[in-house]
C-alpha cells in the first residue's frame, strides 16, 4: 500500500477523532473503526484458529478481506494516525502482529499483565462476531487486580483499543469460553523481538496440533501479575 493510498478497511476519521485517555494510563478507543458493512465479508475469510493463545500472522491462512485489515493495520498510514495519537514517533518501531481465536475459560487465561518492555504501543482490533458474554471483556486496569478496571473493551468486530506500554498498563479479562477473535499489533524495539515472537507463537501452534502436548501446554500455569 503507498502511503498515501487511504485505508481500504479502517475510518481514518474514527481513529483520529478518540479520544486519548489518561486514567490510569494513555488509552484510546474506536467503537466502530470498521464500517459494518464490512462485517460479513470479513467474517468469512477470517483464519481458523480452533485453539486458544495466540497465533502469529504468518503462520495463518485467510482470505482476502481479512487480509485486507491486516495490510491497513501494518501501513505507514496507520502507524501515522498511532503516532498522532500517541504524540511518538514510530518510524524505527518495527510491527508485531498476533490472533487470538479462542478462549476455553480456563482459571490461567486473561491474567493480569502490563505487556513486555520490548513493546512500545500496543493495538487490540476485535473480530469476533459478537461478545455477549460479561466475562472475556479486556479489562483496563489500575493495577494488577482484574477487578480495578477503568475500561472494558468487547472483542467484537470493528471496535478498536489502543495503549501506550509502560510499567502500570495493566490489562487482563476474567476466564470466558468463547470464540474470541482479535488480533494484536504492537509496536516493538527491534526487529530481533519480532522474529523471537514469530518463532515463539509457530512453535506452540504447532504442538497444540499434537493433542499430548496440547493438554499440556493448556494446563500449564500463567505467571499471574507477569510481563506478557
Amino acid at each position: 500500500m503507498s502511503e498515501d493510498a487511504p485505508l481500504k478497511m479502517y475510518d481514518e476519521e474514527a481513529i483520529r477523532a478518540a479520544e486519548l485517555r489518561r486514567d490510569p494510563y494513555d488509552y484510546a478507543f474506536v467503537d466502530n473503526a470498521i464500517d459494518p458493512k464490512w462485517k460479513d465479508e470479513v467474517m468469512a475469510d477470517l483464519p481458523d484458529i480452533p485453539y486458544r493463545g495466540s497465533y502469529a500472522l504468518p503462520s495463518l491462512n485467510y482470505g482476502p478481506k481479512f487480509a485486507d485489515c491486516m495490510n491497513d493495520l501494518l501501513s505507514d498510514r496507520f502507524r501515522h494516525l498511532v503516532e498522532q495519537k500517541f504524540d511518538i514517533d514510530l518510524s524505527d518501531k518495527p510491527a508485531s502482529i498476533v490472533m487470538m481465536g479462542a478462549t476455553s475459560g480456563a482459571y490461567n487465561e486473561g491474567y493480569a499483565h502490563p505487556d513486555s518492555k520490548h513493546k512500545i504501543i500496543t493495538v487490540i482490533a476485535g473480530m469476533s462476531r459478537e461478545w455477549p458474554y460479561e466475562r472475556g471483556r479486556l479489562r483496563v486496569l489500575r493495577s494488577n487486580d482484574r477487578d480495578d478496571f477503568a475500561f472494558e473493551f468487547p472483542p467484537e468486530f470493528g471496535k478498536l483499543l489502543m495503549f501506550r506500554v509502560c510499567d502500570h498498563s495493566w490489562h487482563g479479562f476474567l476466564p470466558q469460553k468463547g470464540q474470541r477473535m482479535s488480533v494484536q499489533l504492537c509496536y516493538v524495539d527491534s526487529k530481533t523481538y519480532v522474529w523471537r515472537e514469530n518463532f515463539r507463537h509457530g512453535l506452540s501452534a504447532f504442538a497444540k496440533n499434537i493433542p499430548g502436548l496440547r493438554q499440556a501446554i493448556f494446563a500449564a500455569p500463567r505467571s499471574f501479575g507477569g510481563k506478557g
